[in-house]
């Protein structure tokens, strides 16, 4: 079965890699098949938060993958979402972030 393997090392830098692997290899095996444990040494360290996913959708080591999978490594998070937008709305104000922050000539309020 041919499955195609995915990480992100870096903003903007993205590995790829398509292997053919026997039929009942699990995600866990597919990525140490490829040598991404050695040729990325922090997705072997347990330090940094390091999860599967097929298409997407989180997944175990030890799920099944089936022939045109796409596996891709996941990082962890640096920065909550919910409080990187905090901090930007902060830092932009009210009135210059959001929909309708800029109107136009002789409009109404929110449009």
């Amino acid at each position: 079965m041919r499955v195609t393997l995915l990480y992100a090392s870096a903003p903007r830098t993205v590995h790829e890699l398509e292997l053919d692997l026997p039929e009942g290899t699990s995600a866990g095996d597919a990525v140490r098949a490829a040598g991404w444990l050695d040729r990325f040494p922090e997705t072997a360290s347990p330090d940094e938060a390091l999860s599967l996913s097929v298409w997407g959708r989180r997944c175990e080591a030890d799920q099944a993958l089936r022939d045109g999978d796409r596996l891709e490594l996941l990082r962890g998070l640096r920065v909550d979402p919910k409080v990187a937008r905090r901090e930007r709305f902060a830092g932009q104000g009210a009135r210059g972030a959001g929909l309708f922050s800029r109107r136009r000539p002789n409009s109404k309020a929110g449009y």
